[in-house]
């Protein structure tokens, strides 16, 4: 059934995500900063407006991808924002990766307004969001999951309810903690066979196969050659760039810190990535950290 969508946050995963529902067949109605981006919205069957309020007074469905716990309080929660001016019973989809505090206190302002919301980060990068395939960890409560369901489907291929309100942006920041993790343990033990002589495809083929086995290896190995789809062959273009990942570790030890948590190996990996990133990697490819941790970034 068709039914209008209000999509805030157009950008390389907004934008993808939004022109996926209208080719579904809803009525999706955009909204950004940049006019280049509700303009690509336009071009695949989608329609702009104004501002947030105009949008959300609209539709019955709105969808949240935004940068920070600061700019989902403010367009939820702020003057004009969707829970001032939406109708009862809207259902809203928050997609950002923020804070679990803030993602909490937007979802209990909405039940106070009566509309059901889910936080639902997403993983999978731009590709993921182009093709649909995006993996979404899903926190709130059992019926707000049920309608939201259907709207994640058209946008991805993995949904999983992660249980309450927040538990979405938990399981996102702590899946990211381990990715970012591995990937620096990946990119070490490249380094280090380089400097005792040993081929990368050789150790690759050997590690892929035997204990040292992750994702980190073989889906997105950090070194050109092994993996032709990796963006290490392609000069570390961003399938998820650095900078964002740094900002998913900061997350993480921001709630490790408020919940008391022992993230020894989270920490280093926030503090390499800082200083890679502060280093002019941020725009590159997560996976360019080898290139900082060989000294050639």
């Amino acid at each position: 059934m068709s039914t209008t969508v209000g999509f805030i946050g157009l950008g390389n995963m907004g934008g993808p995500m939004a022109i996926n529902l209208a080719k579904a067949g809803h009525r999706v109605l955009g909204f950004d900063m940049s006019k280049a981006a509700m303009d690509a919205l336009v071009a695949e069957g989608g329609e702009a407006v104004s501002s947030v309020s105009e949008m959300a007074a609209q539709v019955d469905v709105v969808v949240t991808m935004l940068p920070a716990g600061k700019h989902v309080r403010e367009v939820y929660m702020g003057e004009g924002g969707i829970l001032e001016t939406a109708k009862a019973g809207t259902l809203l989809i928050d997609s950002s990766t923020i804070d679990v505090d803030s993602a909490r206190v937007v979802s209990a302002a909405a039940a106070e307004k009566s509309m059901p919301m889910v936080d639902a980060p997403v993983s999978g990068g731009v590709a993921g969001a182009a093709g649909g395939t995006l993996t979404f960890m899903v926190g709130g409560e059992d019926s707000a999951f049920e309608a939201a369901k259907p709207y994640l489907d058209i946008m991805g291929k993995t949904i999983v309810h992660a249980g309450g309100a927040g538990n979405g942006q938990a399981a996102k920041i702590c899946n990211n903690m381990i990715l970012g993790i591995t990937m620096i343990g990946v990119s070490e033990a490249f380094v280090l066979a380089e400097r005792l002589g040993l081929d990368a495809q050789k150790l690759f083929d050997i590690s892929s196969a035997a204990s040292g086995q992750c994702w980190a290896l073989t889906s997105y190995c950090p070194v050109p050659g092994p993996l032709p789809a990796s963006p290490a062959n392609r000069d570390y273009q961003p399938g998820f760039a650095a900078g964002m990942m740094l900002k998913d570790l900061k997350l993480a030890q921001e709630a490790a810190n408020s919940s008391g948590a022992a993230t020894p190996l989270g920490a280093e990996s926030a503090a390499l990535y800082s200083l890679f990133c502060n280093s002019g990697g941020d725009a590159q490819d997560f996976s360019a950290i080898v290139k900082f941790l060989r000294g050639s970034s």
